[in-house]
């Protein structure tokens, strides 16, 4: 480019780069009649005056055997490829028990000893009851994940003290030496890119935090992560308007639907620290995709003492409380919104209406549910009305057009979560009063 810059000048005198803007994107102005339209194509005769320029007479698209010859590795790779192998059978063969656990690390095969593991902290974490909010939980679910996985590798774009992506024993990586906590400082894209060649290379399971709100500035790398189905984990934190004073600019509204919009990417929104553990360990088993797993700044109801409620929640969508009797309406909702949800179930108890709440921490996972679940989860016939704190069109596929949707379709402002929430009608009287209302239609 260098050399063409200095050597390629057009007939109106122009750099060829700088003359025609298609080539790089950009261009100057010059004089009509000496040069073809500002903005057009190359052309084969400015083209054929920069080969002269540059000495190039190779034919289109043809490799020169010098070059070739300098750019062919094989054999080279071949001698590098053999050294390693010698060298790592030879560790092996002094040390089986490291090299073995090399091996797994590096395809990505969890620990044996972790699916039991797992089972059993899944199952105290049925049990918990401390009021804390998800991302909280996520701090816990992590500290717990870190000893069962020693290829555990985590960082955050400069909000470590707010993402909770740290954990008790972690080490942080600097110039003296190797840790399993990076802090990527304020580049959300850099961590997510650099997240997908920790994960390419292999050897470690590998997530980064930010705000929800600045997966915006992450988008390409995260759709690369779920293109190429790689075990990336975006931990996206302060999920909703619940924010609170930071105001609308750093509160996601069309966040988490524009992100379960991506193929192949599981978004995951938990109601409480049961969901969150689930969220984690399904974000860590599932080796062929990557995940976001999104959690709350406020604290959150939880929903504890439910035997089996982990094997229901890792299936996307589950019925969390079930109606006294058959169900004359179905609420739907997600994440803190959980909790109103199950408040306005019992405003709708005392006015005799039978309300079912399902709780769909991900909606990606429950869709991969088969046909035969997914009806008795939503029967058919029964009206349906979703709650969110975020744009409202995608819960139309579960409510349909004869239920309804308690959204977010606008900006929020800056003020406490709970008056935030009160503001925006998320709120258990402003759910049952959505329910009531479908039923008289």
């Amino acid at each position: 480019i260098d050399a063409a810059f200095k050597l390629a000048k057009t007939p109106c005198g122009k750099p060829t780069l700088i003359c025609c803007k298609t080539v790089i994107g950009w261009g100057s102005p010059h004089k009509a009649g000496t040069h073809e339209a500002h903005g057009a194509p190359l052309g084969a005769k400015e083209a054929a005056l920069s080969r002269a320029q540059l000495g190039w007479t190779g034919g289109p698209f043809e490799v020169g055997e010098d070059v070739l010859h300098a750019w062919d590795a094989r054999a080279r790779g071949a001698a590098a490829q053999k050294i390693w192998e010698d060298t790592f059978a030879a560790y092996a063969g002094e040390f089986p028990t490291e090299a073995a656990e090399f091996r797994r690390r590096i395809v990505g095969r969890l620990p044996d000893t972790f699916a039991a593991q797992a089972d059993a902290w899944i199952a105290a974490a049925e049990k918990s009851d401390a009021v804390v909010a998800s991302r909280k939980s996520s701090q816990q679910a992590i500290a717990a994940l870190a000893p069962m996985l020693p290829e555990l590798f985590g960082g955050s774009a400069d909000l470590t003290g707010s993402n909770y992506t740290d954990w008790k024993g972690c080490i942080e990586v600097s110039k003296t030496g190797g840790g399993n906590y990076l802090h990527y400082g304020v580049r959300e894209f850099g961590m997510a890119a650099m997240l997908n060649g920790i994960t390419l290379h292999g050897g470690f399971v590998a997530f980064g935090g930010t705000f929800l709100v600045f997966s915006d500035y992450m988008r390409n790398a995260l759709r690369l992560a779920a293109l190429m189905r790689i075990r990336s984990i975006f931990v996206l934190t302060h999920d909703s308007i619940g924010v609170g004073e930071d105001g609308p600019t750093h509160q996601p509204v069309e966040h988490v639907a524009s992100l379960r919009l991506i193929p192949n990417l599981d978004v995951w929104r938990p109601a409480d620290t049961l969901e969150s553990c689930v969220a984690w360990r399904f974000a860590v088993e599932r080796a062929d995709g990557a995940s976001c797993l999104v959690f709350s700044r406020q604290n959150l109801q939880q929903h504890a003492g439910i035997e089996g409620r982990g094997f229901q929640a890792a299936r996307g969508g589950y019925v969390l409380a079930e109606a006294d009797g058959a169900p004359q309406i179905v609420l739907i909702a997600t994440g803190s919104e959980v909790g109103i949800t199950m408040d306005a179930r019992k405003l709708l108890a005392e006015k005799n209406i039978a309300a079912r709440v399902v709780s769909m921490p991900c909606v990606d996972v429950f869709q991969r549910q088969d046909q035969e679940y997914r009806d008795t989860v939503l029967p058919k016939g029964v009206r349906r009305v979703a709650v969110e704190a975020g744009v409202s069109d995608g819960w139309y596929q579960f409510v349909g057009l004869d239920g309804a949707v308690v959204g977010m379709d606008r900006f929020g402002e800056s003020a406490p979560a709970g008056e935030l929430f009160k503001l925006f009608g998320f709120t258990a009287e402003a759910v049952a009063t959505a329910a009531e209302r479908l039923l008289k239609k």
